[in-house]
């Protein structure tokens, strides 16, 4: 059995740097596409994330009857709260105050203040309840809102698209004709409430002229059944409830931007596609160039799959250092990033999974493109490569 003899790693190396403008360009090109790979995949990913860390297993939303998919379209009567407590015995307790929060829910119209632009925010009037009925809110900065005061999400300024100094606390902001003062900001483990600006239900309903709620959020106790309140919904039809665990609810969202996704992912594969024909044709280019180069290798006894093979390493090495440097771009840059959205707002998320599918292309687009040149180069009669210019 005759063994191959390779050529010096160190020689693929080698060329790397006598090319330094190629090696560059191709570098260049192939972290780009690494980083688009990883930009869109971060987006599926925070997208992901954010719809599945919002809904609590034992939160229930009752709202008007068929409103399910649309929730801020529901109106339902101000006394349904102080009705559900006192009908239902499924609902946590504490100190006798039973879970139940009541709020209004809607999209408002926010100006900017020193111009006429304006953007689409989420505000929702809250009781105190809301603290302890939406498990994930967390008060980081400030304090709870008083009278004429909001409660400002930590993604409440992307959603606005203001910078984050223009909700610091202390500062005011318009909408529904008031202007309200930041008395704090919260956090929520990343789900979707992050978006939205919480006010007192009472100050809102004075600002909406309306009495009514939106929706009514219910806590079960451990060991209780929605059912007990979808049957109370469905024996009340006078009161048109419909009753939703919170998991269906985000389980119907993830299903409405699932065509969102699918697009996202072919976009995904079309930037690979086009980073594998790019990085194939930089390595053809670099053969062409070569011709004599590889055609002597043969002539000092170095076999056509030793020369194809150095081609390969050549290629993947490249690539591997194009996807780490993309990586650490995007993990400093671009992780963490908030994207406005129309559920509210998340961040992109450059996770181990994005990590992974990101440098995993990376590495194939090295492989793909030095594959067919390499073929092309244990073709290449030697006597005719010899006498290229």
């Amino acid at each position: 059995m005759i063994r191959l003899r390779l050529l010096p790693w160190d020689y693929g190396i080698r060329n790397l740097f006598r090319r330094p403008g190629r090696s560059a360009l191709t570098l260049g090109a192939l972290g780009l596409v690494v980083l688009l790979v990883l930009l869109v995949v971060g987006f599926l990913r925070g997208l992901e994330t954010s719809l599945a860390v919002s809904d609590d297993p034992r939160v229930v939303l009752v709202h008007a009857l068929g409103t399910s998919q649309n929730v801020e379209t529901s109106s339902v009567a101000g006394r349904i709260p102080a009705l559900l407590t006192a009908s239902l015995s499924g609902i946590q307790r504490r100190y006798g105050t039973a879970y139940v929060s009541p709020e209004i829910y809607l999209g408002t119209r926010v100006p900017a203040g020193e111009n006429d632009r304006q953007t689409l925010g989420l505000v929702r009037g809250v009781s105190p309840a809301a603290l302890v009925v939406r498990r994930q809110v967390q008060i980081v900065e400030g304090r709870w809102p008083g009278p004429g005061e909001v409660l400002a999400g930590r993604l409440a300024a992307a959603k606005l698209s203001r910078d984050e100094q223009a909700l610091a606390v202390g500062q005011a902001i318009l909408f529904e004709g008031r202007t309200w003062r930041i008395s704090g900001r919260f956090a929520a483990a990343g789900s979707a409430l992050e978006a939205e600006l919480w006010c007192p239900l009472d100050d809102l309903q004075q600002a909406l002229k309306r009495q009514d709620l939106t929706l009514v959020a219910v806590t079960l106790a451990p060991g209780a059944s929605p059912a007990e309140i979808d049957e109370f919904c469905k024996e009340r039809l006078d009161l048109e409830l419909e009753a939703t665990p919170e998991t269906d609810y985000y389980a119907s969202l993830h299903r409405h931007y699932r065509p969102v996704r699918i697009l996202a992912w072919l976009v995904a594969c079309m930037v690979a596609g086009a980073g594998a024909f790019a990085g194939l044709n930089t390595m053809y280019g670099a053969v062409v160039g070569r011709v004599r180069e590889l055609a002597t290798l043969q002539t000092l006894g170095f076999v056509r799959r030793a020369i194809a093979l150095s081609l390969v390493q050549e290629a993947t090495v490249l690539a591997a250092a194009a996807t780490l440097a993309a990586a650490v771009v995007a993990v400093a840059l671009l992780n963490g990033l908030a994207v406005r959205f129309t559920m509210g707002a998340f961040v992109l998320r450059i996770d181990s999974t994005a990590l992974v599918l990101g440098c995993g292309t990376g590495l194939l687009l090295g492989l793909i493109g030095a594959i067919p040149p390499a073929i092309r180069a244990m073709r290449m009669p030697v006597a005719e490569g010899l006498k290229a210019v």
